[in-house]
């Protein structure tokens, strides 16, 4: 007796369906665990060892032998005028500075009260009695330390920024909120402690961007996602832009002449890490700068392929549709990159309006050229991953749901193969 799919009860796989998921995956884990074992063979590799070897102590403030930044608390301002304070001025010609006293509460003068200079800056900002700030202190032989201003204390304001975004992300999404969080503290992690030392200590640049950036995705998309055809079908597409975004950032970066000098800290930086070269900066920038986008809109383009594929199951349909969605994201997206790079370097652009050149000839400056070529990089990076991502996810539904007439691959309606809903 024939068995037809009409027989097949309400919720359960077809074996044809189950098989044509399962050869889809099969396509992309030959392309994903090659790329896994590599990542994971070049985090082990490259791994830095001893990093301050690579260091110049002596180069900055922060690092000289016997200087350390302890705390301190705000007991007296006294309103002065800026002549002969160092670096005292703000911009504004009729700016005060101010005479500070501040009592030590760290380090071994805890107790004691010292004096100290503070720029207009500062103390426009809002220097006000009680509030703490960071210090130098500055052993000097023979005789009694010396204090000067570091900063302001900022501890509190970022901790209860970051709790409330926390917050926020787990009220609205979550258990996948919460998840999410983890696998952005990981991506810290591996920022932290893999790629920043390896760049110091003179790895190689690409390398070094695409083995992190790789680990970062390969945990985050599965964490925040769940295992899944979609996530895998995003996951291609993302490290498909990340390889890209990377050639491209080596071909700016020599092309471009960046040399990854243009300002006062890049100078500190080269000082202090003789091993590093600043090119190196630019191009692992250029790879992370757009990896967060990267991630958005391929998975995104992913979650609306399966959307699609409960009204049509043809592949080629389901792409038409797709990328008519996808050329919406892209707009949104690029106004992303753009936007966020020129919050971020605002002070950079702000000196167009300053200098009295040409237009054309201040964005070819390398402080200017650095940021638009980055820019430029992560869209292309992501305009290309959104097709590519987009065919994966039409190729593999289309073929799973057409056995089945319509009928969704699994029974909460998309391909979950784990609800963190």
């Amino acid at each position: 007796m024939a068995h037809s799919h009409s027989h097949i009860p309400k919720g359960e796989l077809s074996e044809e369906t189950l098989a044509r998921q399962r050869k889809a995956l099969r396509i992309m884990m030959v392309i994903l665990i090659p790329i896994g074992v590599w990542t994971l063979v070049g985090l082990i590799v490259m791994w830095p060892g001893n990093v301050e070897e690579h260091i110049q102590q002596e180069a900055s403030a922060y690092t000289v032998d016997g200087v350390t930044i302890e705390d301190g608390r705000i007991v007296g301002v006294a309103e002065v005028d800026c002549s002969g304070v160092e670096g005292g001025g703000s911009g504004s010609r009729e700016a005060p500075c101010a005479d500070l006293t501040v009592e030590v509460t760290s380090g071994p003068e805890t107790g004691e009260q010292v004096q100290l200079q503070l720029t207009a800056a500062h103390y426009q900002s809002g220097a006000e009695v009680d509030q703490k700030v960071r210090i130098f202190r500055i052993p000097v032989e023979g005789g009694p330390a010396s204090y000067q201003f570091s900063d302001f204390s900022r501890s509190i304001p970022l901790i209860i920024y970051g709790l409330a975004f926390m917050v926020a992300v787990v009220a609205v999404a979550r258990l996948r909120g919460f998840i999410s969080m983890i696998g952005l503290g990981f991506a810290g992690f591996i920022m932290v402690k893999f790629m920043f030392p390896a760049l110091i200590s003179g790895a190689n640049p690409i390398l070094v961007g695409l083995i992190g950036s790789s680990a970062i995705m390969f945990v985050v998309l599965y964490a925040a996602h769940g295992f899944s055809t979609r996530t895998t079908t995003a996951l291609v597409g993302t490290l498909f832009g990340l390889g890209l975004s990377a050639l491209l950032g080596w071909v700016a970066t020599s092309w471009g002449h960046l040399t990854g000098v243009s300002g006062e800290d890049d100078f500190v930086l080269l000082a202090s890490a003789p091993d590093m070269q600043l090119t190196s900066v630019v191009i692992c920038g250029m790879i992370l700068a757009g990896l967060g986008a990267l991630n958005d809109v391929t998975i995104t383009q992913a979650s609306a392929v399966w959307e699609l594929a409960e009204t049509d199951p043809e592949g080629g349909n389901i792409f038409r549709r797709a990328m008519r969605i996808g050329r919406d994201h892209i707009a949104s997206s690029v106004y992303t990159l753009v936007f966020a790079t020129a919050g971020a370097s605002l002070s950079v652009l702000l000196l167009i309006s300053i200098y009295n050149r040409p237009l054309l000839q201040v964005i070819e400056s390398e402080e200017f050229a650095v940021e638009i070529l980055r820019t430029l990089v992560g869209s292309i990076g992501l305009v290309l991953a959104i097709p590519l991502t987009t065919a994966i996810g039409a190729a593999v539904v289309g073929a799973s749901k057409k056995s089945e007439s319509l009928k969704p691959i699994v029974t909460s309606g998309n391909d979950k193969l784990v609800d963190l809903d």
